[in-house]
C-alpha cells in the first residue's frame, strides 16, 4: 500500500508525551513494578537490527516477563523467513513468554512467483489464503490469529485480521477484517479481566485511526475495515492499552502516546493507545502532510513497567541504547 499525506484533524485523541519526572516515576513508597515487559513491532527481514534489540532489551530489563511483537515479523511471510527470525531468537536472550500478531507483511507471498522472483502481476501465483495464515500459525505455535497470554499476570491479548482483503474483494489489500467470533471474544476478555481488576494490553498491527503518530494520514484512517466497532469496544475500558505498529512512526514524535475517548462509550477518561515505533526502518512527518523516512539507523520498541496503581511507558532507541520518551499512566484500579 502507497503512503499518503497527513491530515491535520486530531479529534478524539490526546497526546502525553512528555518525559516524566523521577516523581511521576514512584509513589514514595519504594515499590517495585509488578512485572516488567517489552514491545516491539515491524522486524520486516531486519534480523541484525532484531539482534540488536534483543541484547539491548535484555541489558535493560533481564527480568523481563514476556516480549509481544506487534506484527511485521518477516518481510513477505514465507516459511523461510519465520524460520531466520526463531534463528535470531535461538541465538540470542530472550523471555520465554512471547506474544506475536499478525502483520501485512506475513501475507505478500502471493506477490512473488518464487522467493528471487516479483510477479505482481500474476497474483497470487498459486499461492493460496489458508497456506499463509497456516505459516503463521507454525510459527506462533497456535491455531487462530488472535491469542491470549499473560506477562508476569498482566493479561495480553494479540488480535488481528482473518481475511486477507484482496481474495474477497479486489479493491482491497491490506485491509483489516475481525471475525464475529474474534470480536466476542475480545469483548469476553475485556469484561472478565476488567471484573478482575487488571490492566489489559491489546497487541495489534495495523493503528486505529486518529491515535497515535501518523494515524491522521488517510492510509492509515482506514485499515480497520469495522474501525468504529473496535473503537467501540476498547473505548469502554480506561485501563486498556492498545499497542500498534505498522507505521514505523518515529517514538520521538509527540503523540507517540494518547488517550483516545470514544464518544457514546461512558468513558470520559478514554484508553491508551501506544505507537511502537518500528526495528526496521523510521518515519516522520515531512511538515507537509507527508513524510520521510529517518536518517541514519533507526531500531525502537518500548519497555513496559506494571505497578499495583499505574504503567510506565519507555520509548526505547536500541540502535544508540538511550531512552527516547517516558510517560506514567495512573490505573483506574490499584491491584
Amino acid at each position: 500500500m502507497e503512503r499518503r499525506a497527513l491530515i491535520a484533524s486530531t479529534a478524539g485523541a490526546v497526546a502525553l508525551g512528555a518525559l516524566a519526572t523521577p516523581a511521576e516515576a514512584r509513589t514514595g513508597r519504594g515499590d517495585g513494578p509488578l512485572t516488567t515487559f517489552n514491545v516491539i513491532s515491524d522486524i520486516q527481514g531486519d534480523l541484525g537490527d532484531l539482534a540488536t534489540a534483543l541484547k539491548d532489551m535484555r541489558a535493560t530489563n533481564p527480568r523481563s516477563s514476556g516480549l509481544a511483537v506487534a506484527g511485521d515479523i518477516t518481510p513477505r511471510g514465507y516459511d523461510a523467513e519465520y524460520a531466520e527470525v526463531r534463528r535470531v531468537l535461538d541465538r540470542n536472550p530472550h523471555p520465554r513468554e512471547i506474544a506475536w500478531a499478525i502483520g501485512n507483511h506475513e501475507f505478500y507471498v502471493p506477490k512473488w512467483a518464487d522467493p528471487d522472483t516479483l510477479a505482481q502481476a500474476t497474483w497470487p501465483n498459486g499461492t493460496s489464503e489458508d497456506s499463509l495464515f497456516r505459516s503463521f500459525h507454525r510459527f506462533a505455535e497456535r491455531g487462530a490469529v488472535y491469542a491470549e497470554t499473560t506477562f508476569g499476570g498482566i493479561p495480553v491479548l494479540t488480535i488481528g485480521t482473518e481475511r486477507y482483503m484482496h481474495y474477497h474483494d479486489p479493491k482491497l489489500w491490506d485491509e483489516v477484517w475481525l471475525s464475529e467470533a474474534q470480536f466476542q471474544w475480545l469483548a469476553d476478555r475485556l469484561a472478565h479481566w476488567t471484573r478482575r481488576r487488571r490492566p489489559v494490553m491489546v497487541i495489534t498491527h495495523h493503528p486505529l485511526p486518529d491515535t497515535v503518530s501518523g494515524t491522521r494520514n488517510k492510509l492509515y484512517m482506514s485499515d480497520y475495515l469495522q474501525a468504529e466497532r473496535l473503537l467501540g469496544l476498547l473505548g469502554r475500558h480506561r485501563d486498556v492499552f492498545l499497542f500498534s505498529g505498522h507505521t514505523h512512526w518515529d517514538l520521538g514524535l509527540s503523540d507517540w502516546y494518547v488517550r483516545r475517548v470514544v464518544p457514546g462509550t461512558a468513558n470520559l477518561d478514554g484508553f491508551s493507545v501506544v505507537n511502537t515505533g518500528a526495528v526496521q526502518t523510521g518515519f516522520t512527518d515531512n511538515g507537509q502532510g507527508g513524510e520521510n523516512a529517518v536518517d541514519g539507523a533507526f531500531n525502537q520498541g518500548l519497555q513496559v513497567e506494571v505497578y499495583r496503581d499505574r504503567v510506565v511507558l519507555k520509548a526505547r532507541d536500541f540502535a544508540t541504547g538511550a531512552w527516547l520518551k517516558q510517560v506514567t499512566v495512573p490505573l483506574s484500579i490499584r491491584m
